[in-house]
C-alpha cells in the first residue's frame, strides 16, 4: 500500500500541477485576447479618423479645382485684355510715328510756303473752299482738337467753318469738319 499511496500522491500531484499549468496558459491566452481587442479598437479608431481626414481632403480638392477653374477663366480674360491692349499700343505707336512724319512734312511745307498758309506765295489765289461740306456729329468726350486730328485740319479752320468763338462744343452738335 505504500506504493499505491505514493502512486496516488504522484497522480494527484500531477493533476494539480497540470491544472496549474493549464490555468496559467488560460490566463496568458486571456491577456493576449484582451490585448488584441484593445489593439483592434485602436486601429478601428485610427481608421475612422483617417476616413474623416480623407473626406476633408476630398472636399478641399473639389473646392481647389473649382477655384482653379475660376482663376484659369480670369487668367484667360486678362490675357485677352493684354492682347487687345498690346494691339492698341502698337496702333498708337504707329499713329505717333505717322504723326511725327506728318509734322516733319508740314514743317517742310511751311518752309516752302514761308510760314504762310495761303497759296499766294506760289502765285495762286486763295479762292476759298470748294465742294460740299463734310459734317460730323459731336460724340461724348470729343473736342475740337481731337476732331482736327481726326480729319487732318486745323482747329481754327473748324472754328471758322462753323462760326465758333471758342472751343466749346456740345454733344449732338453738327460741325463742318472739311469739304469734299
Amino acid at each position: 500500500m505504500g506504493m499505491g499511496l505514493r502512486l496516488l500522491a504522484v497522480c494527484v500531484g500531477g493533476v494539480l500541477l497540470t491544472g496549474c499549468v493549464m490555468s496559467e496558459k488560460y490566463e496568458q491566452e486571456k491577456a493576449r485576447g484582451l490585448n488584441f481587442q484593445r489593439l483592434l479598437a485602436q486601429e478601428e479608431k485610427r481608421t475612422a479618423e483617417m476616413d474623416g481626414e480623407l473626406k476633408k481632403v476630398r472636399r478641399q480638392l473639389t473646392e481647389m479645382e473649382s477655384r482653379n477653374r475660376e482663376l484659369s477663366s480670369e487668367l484667360q480674360t486678362v490675357r485677352e485684355q493684354l492682347s487687345k491692349t498690346q494691339e492698341e499700343a502698337a496702333a498708337l505707336k504707329e499713329t505717333g510715328t505717322l504723326g511725327a512724319t506728318a509734322r516733319k512734312e508740314m514743317g517742310k511745307a511751311d518752309d516752302i510756303l514761308g510760314g504762310d498758309d495761303s497759296l499766294a506765295g506760289l502765285g495762286f489765289e486763295d479762292v476759298g473752299v470748294k465742294g460740299a461740306p463734310i459734317y460730323h456729329e459731336v460724340m461724348p468726350g470729343e473736342t475740337l482738337f481731337r476732331l482736327s486730328r481726326t480729319y487732318g485740319v486745323k482747329v481754327d479752320q473748324i472754328r471758322d467753318w462753323n462760326g465758333l468763338r471758342d472751343d466749346l462744343i456740345e454733344v449732338g452738335q453738327q460741325l463742318i469738319v472739311g469739304y469734299e
